[in-house]
């Protein structure tokens, strides 16, 4: 891709940050007004798409007037999303600095062609999220659309990939794939949306300090006067003052490239290992399921919980798998051990269930 590179002109890192929705002008410049110096990008979600009906779909073209007026009064460059071309226009014509489009967007190739074409020849820097869904290549095929037609100013921003399955984050990071896409375009600037990825106010500096030990270049964080009262999005907004610690306690790593190179490797690895974790207990979840059925079908037919014969063979089997897969012995029977005990606890459990003791 033919990029321009455009993130010098700020001071590194880049930080973006306001509120997910524009809600009123006065709003608007409130927390304009309190953002910390290091912000020099001002965003707000003037259309948002909804999972469902009838939610805030955003307060409409209307909101592009205060965020030309945040301009104007505070001297920020100014963002927002633009989900068809019919918004690229406007935020063309109403002179949105930074665009960028979302996740939702982002999966559908025909709409991010569409918007390709109204910009096309821009000089404005266009940002694209990274799909919903985790697929490298619709990421990418987003931002080629756009090079294709002769924009140059690209970025990525990386804000995590639904899931079905819910854990401590409302987005999984899967890192691997942002780190997939650094690799393949290292002149590609590439921002973090720590808010979408953590879902959870509380765990947003985290994920930020998570993507600067990877290297990212920036970050894109919602940001509110009053959270708790915002109309969208309110759990994972913080307040300009939260942002301000935020960003004085991110330790930005050494540029001296072998520092980066094993900062980059050490947090790779740290993240196999959390997602191997997860699937661990995933799968050990599911065992404990299976056991429970076990339990109830002893109980139905009034079989005893511990079958001595079962596990020994089993135990003989699992360390005999174990020695091959390179694994001690000691550490395999006591794991194996373990997860025994858990699965008789909850099997005596149901034995003892509308039964009197």
């Amino acid at each position: 891709m033919n990029i321009t590179n455009w993130i010098d002109d700020f001071k590194e890192p880049l930080f973006i940050a306001g509120p997910c929705s524009a809600e009123s002008e006065e709003q608007m410049l409130r927390i304009a007004s309190e953002l910390p110096p290091q912000v020099k990008i001002f965003r707000a979600g003037i259309w948002k798409p909804r999972t469902k009906p009838n939610s805030f779909e955003g307060v409409g073209a209307i909101g592009l007037n205060w965020l030309k007026k945040v301009k104007d009064d505070y001297g920020f460059k100014i963002t927002t999303e633009i989900a068809n071309a019919n918004h690229a226009k406007l935020a063309l014509e109403y002179d949105v600095d930074i665009l960028w489009i979302g996740a939702r967007t982002t999966v559908n190739p025909f709409q991010v062609q569409e918007i390709a074409e109204a910009l096309k020849g821009t000089d404005k820097i266009v940002l694209v999220k990274n799909p919903v869904n985790p697929d490298l290549d619709l990421w990418i095929g987003a931002l080629e659309r756009l090079n294709g037609q002769g924009i140059t100013k690209l970025g990525a921003i990386h804000r995590g990939f639904s899931t079905y399955k819910k854990d401590r984050y409302r987005n999984q990071p899967q890192w691997q794939i942002a780190l997939d896409f650094k690799n393949k375009y290292p002149e590609i600037p590439l921002l973090c949306d720590p808010s979408h990825i953590a879902g959870d106010r509380n765990l947003v500096e985290e994920v930020a300090q998570k993507s600067f030990n990877f290297g990212f270049d920036g970050l894109m964080v919602e940001t509110h006067h009053t959270p708790d009262e915002a109309w969208s999005d309110a759990a994972q907004q913080v307040t300009p003052e939260k942002l301000k610690s935020i960003i004085e306690n991110l330790k930005i790593r050494s540029q001296d490239q072998e520092n980066v190179d094993y900062h980059l490797t050490l947090e790779r690895l740290r993240n196999q290992i959390d997602d191997k974790d997860r699937a661990v207990l995933e799968l050990l979840s599911e065992r404990m399921k299976v056991a429970k059925e076990i339990g109830e079908l002893k109980k139905e037919h009034n079989i005893t919980v511990y079958q001595p014969k079962r596990w020994n063979n089993l135990r003989e089997c699992m360390i005999e798998l174990a020695l091959e897969q390179g694994l001690s012995e000691e550490f395999v029977h006591d794991f194996m051990t373990a997860i025994h005990q858990e699965s008789i606890k909850i099997q005596n459990t149901i034995m003892a269930e509308n039964t009197s003791i």
